[in-house]
C-alpha cells in the first residue's frame, strides 16, 4: 500500500459518493445512512500518512480510540448525530485544506 495514503484526493472522492454537500449532515436524521462512511473515514484516519498529519489531533486519537474498541469512545460515537457531527467537521477541514480546489479543478474540462 502506498505510504502516503490517505491523501486530500482520497477523503475529497470518499465524500463525494455521498453526495455533494456533506458540511450539512448533523442535521440529517439519527439514523444509519452514513454509518459505513464513518467506518470508511476511520479506517483512513488511523493510518500514518503524510497528509493524516495534517489534521486536528482530535480526529485521529478519535478514530484510534474507536479503532481500538475504547468503552467511552465507542458509546459516544454509537450515536449517529456524534458520528455524523464528526464527519460534518472533517469534511468541512477536508474541503478548507484544498477540497474545494481539487474538486473545481476536476471539473474543469
Amino acid at each position: 500500500m502506498n505510504p502516503a495514503y490517505p491523501e486530500l484526493a482520497d477523503y475529497v472522492h470518499l465524500f463525494q459518493r455521498y453526495g455533494e454537500n456533506l458540511g450539512a449532515i448533523y442535521r440529517e436524521p439519527d439514523d444509519e445512512r452514513y454509518a459505513f462512511l464513518f467506518e470508511q473515514v476511520v479506517r483512513m484516519l488511523i493510518k500514518p500518512s503524510p497528509f493524516n498529519l495534517t489534521l486536528p489531533e482530535p480526529f485521529r486519537i478519535s478514530a484510534h480510540r474507536y479503532h481500538s474498541g475504547d468503552p467511552v469512545t465507542l458509546t459516544h460515537l454509537g450515536a449517529p448525530a456524534n458520528r455524523n457531527f464528526m464527519l460534518c467537521d472533517l469534511h468541512d477541514i477536508i474541503m478548507l485544506k484544498g477540497g474545494l480546489a481539487l474538486k473545481r479543478r476536476e471539473r474543469q474540462p
